[in-house]
């Protein structure tokens, strides 16, 4: 078995951190900030679209998203948090899977993230935004995982808790879970995959006992 997991959402909270980011690039640009609401709704897409989505004309985007990584890149462990229940997710998982992170957040990042937390040893492989040419929904990311796991396992998901994910999932062909714990309402992630839990444990202890069943 070989389970993706989305980051964002999925297994840590930065939205403190995403969101001081975005505020602390329309400060030194002096533009007017967009609610914190109309920004959230945007996590899970690449910053540049993120950008463009908050009004951001094209020619300035590439120096916002300069501005945001570089205040992230200060900020981002001492305001991001595991979700609930993740770390004995991600432990439980590894017992039943091979592991790999596909994120829209830069790769370099995610990766200092998760092992601050003390938890990249888990994971195989790490795909993020600068690894790919096309993020989520693409499939892409998710192929590039598999390519670099150089895995012939059949029994393949993707968990995240965004539409993009499930899309993504499903243009790469292989099974997905949703999750409540972030970003994309019930009603939302029900429109593109049957299988919903609260949070990522639940998933595995789905994912295990389908794996029991199977001896």
């Amino acid at each position: 078995m070989i389970i993706l997991f989305d980051l964002d959402g999925t297994l840590i909270d930065s939205t403190e951190a995403i969101l001081e980011s975005f505020h602390n690039s329309f400060d030194f640009y002096r533009c007017s900030h967009p609610d914190d609401e109309d920004i959230k709704k945007l996590i899970g897409h690449p910053l540049d679209i993120m950008y463009r989505e908050l009004g951001i004309q094209e020619d300035n985007i590439d120096d916002f998203v300069s501005k945001y990584k570089e205040h992230y890149r200060e900020i981002s462990t001492k305001k991001t948090v595991l979700l609930k229940n993740a770390e004995k997710a991600i432990i439980e998982a590894a017992k039943i899977a091979t592991l790999g992170i596909v994120t829209t957040k830069t790769g370099k990042y995610s990766r200092v993230l998760m092992q601050h937390f003390g938890l990249m040893k888990y994971f195989d492989v790490l795909i993020g935004r600068e690894d790919v040419k096309e993020a989520k929904p693409s499939p892409e990311p998710i192929f590039k995982a598999l390519e670099k796991l150089n895995c012939n396992d059949e029994d393949i998901w993707m968990i995240g808790d965004t539409r993009m994910d499930l899309i993504s999932a499903k243009n790469a062909g292989v099974k997905s879970i949703a999750l409540l714990s972030g970003y994309d309402k019930k009603s939302e992630l029900q429109k593109h995959c049957n299988i919903v839990f609260y949070d990522s444990l639940e998933a595995i202890l789905y994912l295990k006992s389908i794996k029991n069943s199977h001896y």
